[in-house]
């Protein structure tokens, strides 16, 4: 999904959009700050449905036996797992006890979204279950000071629901043995 669409949902949403205009909205206040709205957002659920990756890199203690998250990804923010090479982790340290090759699984951040993000070039990294969810959220803080109408808390509070009914997991895996001694396995 793109930003552009994202927006298209959110206005739809609460009754603001206007696709003849080049913000997609007559309202100012809410195309000002739509991008930082739907940021804040899209960080927030990522910290509950993260966003795994995966880099490798040729260790070499000799030359360098230590890395920070930032030096793997900038937008690195929890460690999963390393294989490939023993290492010990303090804080936001990988040090490595040993050369080879680490394959290091991790979560990040999203890209990150500002004024200046192209509406039709911007891909979202979330998955789609995430991606349904956020218009609730972008729409809660778009209107929580319009107390007039309570619209804001109404979709807070189906926000609120819809991540409460959120599966964090990507896949559950099995494994399926036929045949054999399990101590074999042991």
């Amino acid at each position: 999904m793109t930003l552009k669409e994202m927006k298209k949902k959110v206005l739809r949403l609460i009754e603001e959009i206007n696709p003849n205009s080049s913000a997609l909205t007559d309202d100012p206040d809410i195309a000002a700050k739509i991008n930082d709205v739907i940021n804040q957002i899209q960080n927030e659920i990522a910290r509950i449905k993260k966003i795994p990756a995966r880099e490798e890199i040729v260790v070499d203690i000799d030359e360098q036996d230590a890395y920070d998250f930032k030096d793997i990804d900038k937008n690195m923010f929890q460690l999963n797992i390393i294989r490939g090479v023993e290492y010990s982790v303090i804080n936001d340290t990988i040090l490595f006890n040993e050369s080879g090759t680490a394959n290091i699984f991790y979560y990040k951040y999203p890209k990150q979204i500002t004024a200046d993000t192209s509406d039709d070039d911007f891909k979202f990294d979330l998955s789609t279950d995430v991606l349904e969810i956020m218009p609730y959220g972008v729409a809660a803080d778009l209107l929580k000071s319009d107390i007039s109408a309570q619209y804001g808390r109404v979709y807070a509070e189906r926000y609120e629901q819809m991540l409460q009914r959120l599966d964090p997991r990507y896949h559950t895996g099995s494994i399926y043995i036929d045949g054999g001694d399990i101590d074999e396995f042991i």
